[in-house]
């Protein structure tokens, strides 16, 4: 949970503080890519909060920089946000999640939600007796865990990457093993304000 807010935070933060359209423009189309390829590799979390990062609203509400974008990134980006609509207890997420194979990073704060809401919405005990439906629902999120698990991560099954684009391998682990990012909604607002005020 750690890392999808510093990821999320990350994509706010790094739009926040460019202050060149065109390059704001570059830095939506790179999000989207990645968060693109986040989903290629079943890495469900990472892509969920790269797109919640760009509908934080220190990001959405930069009209400028999504006018620019061009249409295949906007259509991208709004197929993306239907993945994650809410409606129907996530069904669009569920449903794809399910007709994915192993291995997968699932969307971690939708699994806790499933496992808070299980847990503290039944009683344990009914009567002396333990509650079978509350454990059956438990289990049925372990399980899901468990599938998201069971095979290992093979880069050679999915990856289609070039071989130069390794060639800053070691740069690009040790920058997002230490990304820095502003932590404060207030301050990426006014961030955000500066680089485009509201338009009267």
């Amino acid at each position: 949970l750690r890392r999808f807010n510093e990821i999320q935070l990350w994509v706010v933060t790094e739009v926040c503080l460019c202050s060149a359209l065109s390059k704001r423009v570059q830095l939506l189309k790179k999000f989207i890519k990645i968060a693109a390829h986040c989903k290629e590799f079943r890495n469900l979390n990472s892509f969920f909060s790269i797109i919640m990062g760009l509908g934080n609203p220190a990001v959405s509400r930069l009209s400028q920089t999504w006018e620019k974008l061009p249409s295949k990134f906007k259509k991208f980006y709004g197929e993306f946000e239907n993945l994650m609509d809410p409606s129907r207890n996530h069904r669009a997420y569920r449903l794809t999640v399910a007709k994915l194979d192993p291995p997968i990073i699932p969307f971690m704060p939708l699994l806790i939600k499933d496992m808070t809401f299980t847990h503290e919405g039944n009683k344990t005990f009914i009567d002396s007796l333990v509650n079978f439906e509350k454990m059956r629902m438990i289990a049925n999120t372990v399980r899901i865990m468990r599938y998201c698990r069971s095979q290992p991560f093979s880069k050679s099954k999915t990856s289609h990457e070039a071989p130069q684009a390794t060639k800053n391998h070691q740069d690009v682990r040790s920058y997002i093993r230490q990304i820095s990012v502003i932590d404060n909604q207030r301050t990426l607002s006014q961030l955000s304000h500066k680089l485009e005020p509201r338009r009267t």
